[in-house]
């Protein structure tokens, strides 16, 4: 799974790297060494044009969402908190995920994640989880394949209420590859720059096309290294998590 990752770059760096056309300079986010559930974080995703007749291309954008998706369906905004990663083996067809992932795709921009390993001290027995940092070994950023929903608050009373809405998000997840599979046996899915026009193209609805693009991770080596279990505290945050320890 993918419970916490970084994403420290500028949205002019997101921009630039993805091609972005639409995205609105006073919509901000700070970076975060410690992204956690329900945090604002950014998305890139297609738009088409309202009134599209067919020959206008969808705007690229570049968005804050809230990580953690609530189906449309959904009676609380509670339930993003449990659906923060979707997998890639059933996305598709579980009934909270299948409608996003037919029209709402996106990509989730990170510079690496972190997982989990349980361990034990071997001076008094007791046991802990270790935090390691996954990252690609050559400074890129990762692209992880993503899904974004809109939920209509019941308690807001009109739909032209900035407050009635909230655009949630979801990370889809698939067997671990590389060193994070040392680590934990699932890890978040990147899509290759390849594949990013493909993935967001709100056009492309056909299921088996768009699985197919799920199946290879992105190429490319990943590093790891154990860090302070500081990060287990959603409040700390800074680069400093990222300094490598000794576990």
């Amino acid at each position: 799974m993918c419970g916490r990752y970084v994403s420290a770059r500028s949205p002019e760096d997101l921009a630039r790297l993805f091609r972005v056309t639409d995205w609105r300079a006073e919509e901000t986010i700070a970076p975060s060494w410690n992204v956690a559930p329900t945090d604002p974080v950014w998305a890139v995703l297609e738009r088409a044009p309202r009134g599209r007749d067919g020959t206008a291309a969808a705007a690229r954008q570049l968005r804050p969402l809230r990580w953690g998706l609530v189906p449309s369906w959904a009676r609380d905004v509670r339930t993003g908190s449990r659906m923060i990663n979707a997998r890639m083996e059933t996305v598709h067809e579980k009934p909270a995920y299948r409608a996003a992932f037919a029209r709402r795709r996106c990509l989730l921009p990170a510079d690496g994640f972190y997982e989990w390993q349980r361990t034990e001290d071997p001076r008094t027995g007791r046991k802990r989880k270790q935090p390691y940092y996954v990252h690609p070994e050559d400074g890129r950023v990762l692209a992880l394949a993503g899904l974004y929903e809109y939920w209509r608050d019941p308690g807001v009373r009109h739909d032209d209420d900035p407050a009635a809405w909230l655009t949630t998000c979801t990370i889809i997840t698939t067997e671990a590859t590389d060193a994070a599979g040392r680590v934990h046996p699932r890890m978040p899915l990147a899509l290759t720059e390849e594949h990013y026009d493909a993935w967001l193209d709100p056009a492309r609805q056909d299921p088996d096309e768009l699985r197919a693009l799920l199946t290879p991770p992105a190429g490319g080596r990943l590093g790891v290294r154990p860090v302070s279990t500081d990060v287990n505290d959603v409040r700390n945050d800074g680069p400093r998590l990222l300094d490598p320890v000794t576990p």
